[in-house]
């Protein structure tokens, strides 16, 4: 279709505004065949002219006014005739609209929103510092590139000049500032994100991500521009320089002294738990062995009770014979009532008293005996529990009784080869070998072999 024809109204050319470039960010129209920015004709633009805009594009008709300059925006996809009511700012401009084809002065032009322009960046070897060694530099080196698109073109067209507009120069700016941001982070990489200058190679994906970060909001402020993705390919680093050799040789001598800092705190915190754990196995032998002599010394006293019942009977003998005696010291029953020679009323009260307190103390102690019997033939002796130690992972465990190490050999965690001890074994020693134990291992199940 021709870009030119003629009006019906006026006999003049009716032009046909539309961008058929196959790649561009901003493309400032002008008739076909004639050369851009060296003619006037491309600012004349008729009334009736159509105008043709692509989805993802916007058309811009700039006025140079003495009193500044104004815009229209028409986004796509457009295809209509130029009317008044298309150009509304021009209609506040004009004032009047003449009919038929008379032409209006304006710029047009045309900017992508859908194509996303991609930028290479490199760069240049720069000093980076470990906080930890401020006196080392070493020379380190980025390149990739970035994604970006404009979205908001209101606001790209007030950062830029529409008509000195050139991709070339802009990506050059980008370039410049890219280097700039990232060179600012990756310098801080160490102090900001605790990453060791060496380490740098190997953590591209956690700087990418903090450069990424960065880059949007600064873009979108300076630019106009959304970038939608920043990919760092390498990060060199300058492994000849004499910072470099420097910051490996510290490095090492400080990871050689953490790490043998570390193996001694551990050893130390090894020793300090088999010491604890010598302690507590102590302490309960100890208590084992004390509440194993308490429960003998109650059996016995169970087994024996009329022959404890007589010992505290000759007891309570003992002792009225030596309240007897103080009496007698103590001139109580030898004096008379005038303090001279022998005083038997005292005497014969104080047999009286004593038979009193003796047959009290005789029926209490039969009383004791009787029940003490009945107590002996009506409640049996305590059944011995055995309790086991068992050795788990080398370190003695328990004690456990019979019960608990079912439940252990259940689990897999007492065998048959165990070490096992209780009390009146001289040593430990497997729990296949102790008899009260045999009997539990006789329904383990052999593991199933594995082919080869």
């Amino acid at each position: 279709m021709s870009l030119f024809k003629k009006s019906n109204k006026t006999g003049g050319f009716i032009d046909e505004i539309r961008c058929d470039e196959p790649s561009y960010l901003i493309w400032k129209w002008h008739p076909l065949g004639l050369q851009s920015e060296k003619n006037n004709r491309e600012n004349a633009i008729r009334w009736g002219s159509s105008l043709r805009v692509k989805e993802g594009e916007v058309a811009v008709f700039v006025y140079k006014q003495k009193n500044g300059i104004f815009q229209d925006f028409i986004e796509g996809p457009f295809d209509q005739r130029i009317q008044t009511a298309n150009l509304p700012i021009l209609s506040s401009i004009v004032g009047l609209i003449y009919e038929g084809g008379t032409p209006f002065q304006a710029e047009v032009y045309f900017i992508n929103l859908a194509r996303l322009i991609q930028v290479s960046f490199g760069v240049p070897f720069f000093d980076v510092y470990d906080p930890r060694f401020p006196d080392f530099s070493v020379p380190v080196a980025v390149r990739g590139t970035i994604n970006f698109r404009i979205a908001d073109y209101r606001e790209f067209i007030r950062l830029h000049k529409l008509s000195t507009f050139r991709l070339e120069d802009f990506q050059m700016q980008i370039r410049s500032s890219i280097n700039r941001y990232i060179k600012d982070i990756v310098a801080n990489a160490p102090a900001v994100h605790d990453v060791p200058v060496i380490q740098l190679e190997t953590k591209i994906s956690q700087i990418n991500d903090a450069v990424e970060y960065d880059i949007i909001q600064r873009m979108k402020e300076d630019f106009g521009v959304i970038v939608s993705s920043v990919d760092i390919r390498t990060i060199e680093i300058d492994k000849s320089s004499d910072g470099y050799a420097k910051l490996m040789a510290i490095t090492q001598n400080v990871t050689t002294a953490t790490v043998k800092a570390q193996t001694a705190a551990e050893i130390k915190n090894i020793q300090e738990k088999q010491r604890i754990d010598m302690e507590d196995y102590g302490e309960s032998l100890r208590i084992q062995r004390n509440e194993a002599q308490y429960a003998r010394h109650k059996q016995t006293q169970s087994e024996h009770f009329a022959s404890f019942q007589v010992e505290e009977q000759a007891k309570v003998g003992i002792a009225g014979a030596e309240a007897l005696g103080k009496m007698n010291a103590n001139g109580v029953g030898t004096v008379d009532f005038n303090g001279n020679g022998f005083n038997p009323a005292a005497m014969a009260a104080g047999l009286a008293v004593g038979s009193a307190v003796g047959q009290n103390i005789v029926g209490t102690m039969h009383r004791m005996m009787d029940g003490g019997n009945q107590l002996n033939e009506m409640t049996p002796p305590p059944v011995p529990i055995l309790m086991y130690y068992v050795v788990v992972d080398g370190k003695a465990m328990g004690p456990y009784n019979i019960v608990v190490l079912k439940q252990m050999i259940s689990s897999g965690t007492l065998t048959s080869e165990s070490l096992v001890w209780t009390s009146g074994m001289s040593q430990w020693v497997s729990a296949k070998n102790v008899g009260s134990l045999t009997e539990l291992f006789e329904n383990d199940v052999p593991p199933i072999p594995q082919k080869n």
